[in-house]
């Protein structure tokens, strides 16, 4: 009696992505820079070891900024940053709030 081999269970790599919690404060904070008129667009990407929120003035442009989340490094200096365009890290930490008011001075400077 011929039994069928069980297939090697191939469990797909877990992705790292932002919690609901986490995307309330970036899409607080997103909606008021569009308001603003100084942001226009996102995108979210959830990878193996990172997930990016990319914020964009113009749609097929880079992005502004990335706000990104690597839980890896949440002992370290933080999972959260702000990137800017450039590649440099405006700010990190483990308070996504906090990290986050390095782009709420700009939107006070919007307003002014």
């Amino acid at each position: 009696m011929n039994h069928p081999l069980p297939l090697p269970s191939v469990a797909a790599p877990d992705k790292v992505a932002f919690h609901r919690t986490e995307l309330g404060v970036i899409l607080s904070l997103y909606g008021r820079m569009v308001a603003a008129g100084e942001w226009r667009d996102y995108g979210i990407s959830c990878l193996r070891d990172v997930a990016i929120f990319s914020v964009f003035r113009r749609t097929a442009e880079y992005p502004l900024y990335r706000i990104e989340k690597r839980p890896r490094l949440r002992g370290k200096q933080g999972q959260y940053a702000v990137i800017g365009m450039d590649g440099q890290i405006l700010k990190r930490g483990a308070d996504l709030s906090q990290v986050l008011r390095v782009l709420e001075r700009k939107l006070i400077r919007a307003v002014d």
